[in-house]
């Protein structure tokens, strides 16, 4: 069921407005209730992504924060597809760990990260519309969980390894379907997919989320820019889904006219020249083009 949306889409806030350390309630809400535990937020650092670029509408938008305890949080929002992204989330927890721990640095100073990934596109095969994962050690024979030991300063402490490895959580938004929410989880999903938040809300961060993004409180110019950035996600949308509808009809036809492999190489390749040409004529970069045709 689709809600009436009265606030301000999540992404959008990320970029533009939630800078503020009077706003970190509204992310430590969020990382909260994801994660499952009560998270503070101490500082935002600074992440290259979010550089303001002339294609900055169809990039990513994330968010890099430490929180009391000196972890690091990584909160992603990715509107499309990508061909490698996986490895492209392994890879950024990797470079925040080596960012921050100095030449030198002892090895019991790595800083433990959360990744939390928000995606709006279809990822994976799955019911679920959350997914978390780490790197436990397990027994094969005994199903015991390893402990590993770190030799620090004031002696030998025993360390479980989900307090060293990093953390992934994939929020496959499009999966949401509730019609009612019934947990502070299934409120922020609610906002997250529709950008509703309920008025009444007690969830963690939305009651501010609520009052700090609601449209109503925009500026002429904020709304506007907001609207456009809107209206080209819808555009994008579809783009791509007219391009790929077109490109399987061809491509069915040629496979009758043509032979069945040839039709389908040759289908393909019209389908992916198709989809190029109406992203082009979209504004899309030729490197977002290049990413989303790989992904096909």
């Amino acid at each position: 069921m689709e809600k009436d949306s009265n606030c301000i889409r999540f992404d959008w806030a990320a970029k533009y407005i939630l800078r503020n350390k009077a706003d970190f309630v509204i992310l430590e809400g969020l990382v909260s209730t994801v994660i499952g535990e009560k998270v503070s937020i101490v500082e935002l650092l600074e992440s290259e992504s979010n550089q303001k670029t002339k294609d900055d509408k169809f990039n990513r938008v994330d968010i890099k924060a430490k929180n009391s305890k000196g972890d690091i949080i990584l909160v992603e929002v990715q509107q499309t597809t990508e061909l490698y992204f996986l490895q492209r989330v392994l890879y950024g927890v990797a470079k925040t760990i080596t960012e921050h721990i100095k030449l030198g640095t002892q090895y019991q100073n790595v800083k433990k990260v959360y990744s939390i990934n928000i995606l709006y596109f279809d990822f994976g095969e799955g019911d679920d519309y959350l997914y978390h994962g780490s790197n436990s050690l397990i027994g094969v024979n005994t199903g015991d969980q390893l402990k590993v030991t770190a030799d620090e300063l004031q002696g030998i402490n025993t360390v479980l390894s989900e307090k060293v490895f990093p953390e992934y959580y994939l929020l496959r938004v499009e999966k949401y379907d509730k019609e009612e929410a019934h947990s502070d989880r299934e409120e922020w999903m609610c906002y997250l997919k529709w950008g509703y938040i309920n008025p009444r809300t007690k969830a963690h961060g939305l009651k501010e989320a609520y009052e700090r993004l609601h449209e109503l409180k925009m500026s002429p110019k904020e709304r506007k820019a907001y609207e456009n950035h809107l209206e080209t996600l819808m555009y994008q949308d579809s783009v791509l889904g007219a391009a790929r509808r077109d490109g399987r009809i061809e491509g069915r036809a040629e496979g009758r006219l043509e032979g069945r492999l040839e039709g389908r190489l040759e289908g393909r390749a019209e389908e992916r020249e198709e989809i190029a040409a109406k992203m082009r004529k979209a504004g899309l970069d030729e490197e977002t083009i290049k990413r989303i045709i790989e992904t096909r």
